[in-house]
């Protein structure tokens, strides 16, 4: 299973870094990432080339490297073809957040809260499949998003509240304080894990489980 985890491998063009169907002999068809492929059922080779969310640093070293990377996330927020409204998009906002700029997590998770959901029988950007399209607003206005679901991970976002509290099973309380947050301050400044500096944009299970406080002080 670990091995065929790899297969995405075989499906990035590595003459545009984008997912891309191939033909029988092997040769990719070099197909244009900005628009519906017949090899792809719902979405665009664009959406598709991110749904590795087992492997974000293999994906970005067959990308050529993270400067490459970022440029590529950068084209799809800036052309608008970030479609929150089919799921295997949904970790793709927190991709920065295995890069050198987690600002802009910060910024694209903020920006689809606001203008994809609504308080309004259609506010949902698309349809809620097993409740997905709900939990990420969830996770996301908490401040943290499990990007590879299965894992103990969970990538820091941009936490809404100035306050909330997850009460866990075991007793113990999981809280998350934002100092400050309001529509216009989304960044965060600074972040401490049980008073001490937090050196990554990463919160384990256990961090939560074991219950604690996650303290951001957000900024414009």
């Amino acid at each position: 299973l670990f091995d065929r985890s790899q297969n995405y491998r075989n499906v990035i063009n590595p003459a545009t870094g984008w997912a891309d169907g191939r033909n029988d002999d092997g040769s990719f068809l070099n197909s244009d990432p900005w628009s519906f492929q017949k090899f792809i059922c719902e979405g665009q080779p664009c959406h598709y080339t991110w749904y590795v969310p087992h492997d974000i640093n293999g994906l970005m070293e067959l990308m050529g490297g993270e400067e490459t990377f970022v440029a590529k996330l950068d084209s799809l927020f800036e052309t608008g073809h970030y479609w929150h409204g089919n799921e295997p998009s949904h970790q793709i906002c927190y991709l920065y957040d295995y890069t050198s700029q987690p600002e802009k997590t910060q910024k694209h998770v903020r920006e689809t809260m606001k203008t994809q959901y609504a308080a309004s029988h259609d506010g949902l950007a698309g349809n809620d499949d097993a409740g997905q399209m709900s939990a990420w607003y969830i996770f996301s206005a908490l401040g943290f998003y499990p990007v590879c679901p299965g894992t103990p991970e969970y990538a820091i976002g941009s936490p809404v509240f100035n306050k909330a509290v997850i009460h866990l099973p075991s007793g113990r309380d999981f809280t998350i304080i934002a100092d400050n947050a309001s529509a216009e301050n989304i960044y965060i400044k600074q972040v401490t894990l049980n008073g001490k500096p937090l050196d990554r944009m990463f919160i384990s299970h256990d961090d939560i489980a074991n219950g604690g406080t996650l303290h951001c002080v957000m900024g414009k």
